[in-house]
Order: structure tokens, then sequence, then C-alpha cells
């Protein structure tokens, strides 16, 4: 695939560690750095230091934390493509991941799509367990689903419903918010068995969390975000069961097919498919 037909950004805000095994995967893989934007939110430890070592197609260095929404609207503009990959930095990505991505959406008529993943502990062997998994399920689609774990935008959707909400104290409500203007819109999405990323599990967002004084159970986001959505209560619980039930469906197809789904947790040393 032509480089120059994706581009890639993700923020960051301390967490160094877990950028450098991103960007680690990312180069073991033969991925082009010079594809990749990271948008530094204020970050006080490493990162910026890091990131600037390193051959990468830009480094946006923010004063301060503006959150994920301003971040990815950064990254995203600042080298603009075909398609936009907006990830975390607490993931590692596998071989092949981001073709097998793009050429799914292209062949199903998708604008926006997601790998499958796993989270947690990195205590298995993921690029073995990817490349034999990414074979095996690359059939396996969920029309009308995605996350933003990562996510691949083609350039029409900034085009038909703008960018993410440049809002900080937002903080991680911004992919709720676009991925409702998405569905509003009409816009197809999907996730892929052919991709698959290990994530492990939301690390700026704990750290904040601990830096506020807020439990793990507490969410960052204001609680009535949920009033942005300009739903009715009665129209956000139906949303909510029937993506329930839809979720309950998928994985239970796909566990009686392939013995396993796209989305996994690693508990005990072992996975549990959700």
């Amino acid at each position: 695939m032509n480089p120059q037909k994706y581009s890639l950004t993700f923020a960051c805000y301390n967490q160094v560690d877990y950028t450098r095994q991103c960007i680690d995967s990312m180069v073991r893989t033969g991925l082009d750095l010079g594809r990749v934007v990271a948008v530094d939110n204020g970050s006080t430890d490493d990162t910026r230091a890091y990131l600037r070592s390193l051959p990468l197609g830009g480094v946006i260095l923010n004063q301060g934390n503006l959150g994920c929404g301003v971040a990815w609207n950064q990254g995203a503009l600042a080298q603009q493509a075909e398609w936009t990959v907006v990830m975390n930095n607490d993931v590692l990505v596998s071989a092949g991941w981001i073709e097998n991505l793009i050429d799914t959406a292209e062949r199903h008529g998708l604008k926006m799509i997601s790998p499958a993943m796993v989270e947690g502990k990195l205590d298995y062997d993921f690029d073995a367990f990817a490349a034999e998994t990414s074979i095996k399920m690359k059939d396996a689609l969920r029309v009308g689903s995605c996350h933003a774990v990562c996510v691949a935008i083609h350039q029409s959707v900034w085009m038909e419903i703008g960018y993410f909400q440049p809002v900080p104290k937002l903080l991680g409500f911004e992919d709720t918010m676009f991925f409702n203007q998405a569905e509003q819109a009409g816009i197809a999405v999907g996730t892929t068995g052919a991709s698959w990323l290990h994530h492990y599990g939301s690390v700026t967002q704990t750290a904040m969390k601990q830096e506020k004084g807020l439990t793990a159970k507490d969410s960052l986001a204001n609680r009535y975000n949920y009033r942005l959505l300009r739903q009715s209560w009665l129209e956000r619980k139906l949303k909510k069961r029937a993506r329930n039930q839809r979720q309950k469906a998928w994985r239970e197809a796909e566990v009686a097919r392939y013995g396993m789904s796209l989305h996994g947790q690693r508990e005990h040393g072992g996975f549990v498919w959700v």
C-alpha cells in the first residue's frame, strides 16, 4: 500500500514507556514513521525528548493538556491523507494491520473501521497470536460498530460531519459524540478480524484519575456530558440495550464459528471473549 494513502496520529500525556512500546511495534512491523504525527498534551516525563528523537512525520507540543479531541484534530490536520488512523498510544500493532484495516474498509464500503483487539496484560506472544488470528478471522466483520482505541477515518467523514469536538473538559467524551454524529449521518462503520492490536487498557486516563484523586470506577468526564447528545433518557436506554444485544449476538456468532471473538481480555493467563 502506498504510504501516502494514510496518516496516523495519537495523543500522549506522560506514560513514555507505553508510547515507546507502541512506536517499537510500528518499527518492528515495517510502518513508515514518517506517516505518524504525535501530539503531546503537556507531558512532564521524558515523552517530549523521546518524540523529538524519532523520524516522525510531525511532533506537536501543546503547553497543557488540551484533551483528546483537540490533539486528534491537530494530528489529523497536520498530515492530511485519504485515510487517517486515530489511535491510543498504549497499544501494540501487528504485521499488516494497517493494510488489512484499510483494504477491508474499501472492499466493504466502510468509511470508518477499527481493528479487533485484546486488552489487558501482555503475558502472551502477541505477534504470533496476531499473525495466526488475522488470517483465521479475516472474514469476521462487525458492520455498525467501531471503537476509539484505534479507528481509521476516511477523508469524506471529515467533510460530512467535521472533526472531533475541541473541548478539553470533555475528557474522553469526544469519541462518543463523534461516533454519535457518524451514526446520525448514516456513515458506514465496522470492526474487522483481519487486523489486530493489543491494548493495555486506558493507561493515560487511569493516570489522570490518579492525579485528580479519583478511583478507577470514577469517570473523568463530567457526569452530565450525555446531555450534549440531545437524547432523551428513554432514547439513550433503548440505544444502549440495542448495542448490548448486537454485541452479544456478534460475540456468540464469532465464538461459535472461530472459537473466539473480535474483542478479547487477558484474565488469569488466558483469553476471555467479550
